[in-house]
């Protein structure tokens, strides 16, 4: 059974691969394996996850960081959900066969399970992400899932989201990031500098930012061969 991985950030697609590939590209990890940079957001989530389908795909997966919404998790805690909640409200189911099967895998890696909630837009305020725990009891957020898991829903495929908190609950995210990033969601760096430079209290966020991500990342470089070997049957 052919395992489809969907990654919307280079960054992301570092802890499954050293290979780059640009917006749209697809790569096969192994015979049974592909993986697809797809760029942030709804419509890239979609157009990469009907790519996967048409390269054979038979089970996807929605692979990357969140921003967390339960006040308890910190940076990267695994996130492997039991189910996804539209912006809409909306309930997606994931497979809990293949949920079960990982989850008895991870040996001594610790994770949380819950809801995973579908964002239109980055979750950047704590306040924010504060009320839309209290609303949804969500754990967490990203913007790629939800989609994935609909196409998945609609084509009768198993499908898992594996997600590693990136901003916990409380933190802020820094405004240079959202200045600086781009339409398919990367981080122009020239414009984050220029940024700092009319801002230079926002240094610090950086720098702890900086280290929340290399958390997250780390939690999904040691999981990571799990997801490229086993198959929801």
């Amino acid at each position: 059974m052919i395992t489809g991985i969907l990654v919307a950030l280079p960054e992301e697609l570092r802890s499954l691969t050293p290979a780059k590939l640009k917006q749209g590209e697809s790569l096969r990890l192994a015979n049974d394996c592909l993986v697809i940079l797809s760029g942030v957001g709804a419509d890239n989530a979609q157009q990469a996850t009907e790519k996967l389908i048409a390269q054979g795909a038979e089970q996807l997966i929605s692979w990357g960081c969140a921003g967390a919404l339960a006040p308890e998790l910190i940076a990267g805690e695994l996130i492997i959900p039991t189910s996804i909640q539209t912006h809409a409200g909306q309930n997606l189911p994931i497979s809990s066969q293949w949920h079960k099967k990982i989850t008895a895998s991870l040996g001594q890696q610790k994770y949380s399970s819950g809801i995973l909630l579908e964002s239109t837009h980055i979750v950047a305020s704590a306040v924010e992400k504060t009320a839309l725990h209290s609303s949804t009891q969500a754990l967490a957020t990203d913007m790629e899932s939800a989609v994935v898991a609909r196409i998945a829903q609609q084509a009768n495929l198993p499908f898992m989201a594996i997600r590693s908190i990136v901003d916990v609950a409380s933190f802020d995210l820094p405004h240079a990031i959202q200045y600086a990033m781009r339409d398919n969601g990367q981080v122009a760096i020239p414009k984050i500098i220029t940024y700092l430079i009319y801002h230079p209290t926002e240094i610090p966020r950086l720098i702890q930012l900086g280290r929340h991500f290399k958390a997250a990342s780390k939690t999904l470089a040691n999981i990571s061969p799990l997801f490229t070997k086993l198959s929801a049957s």
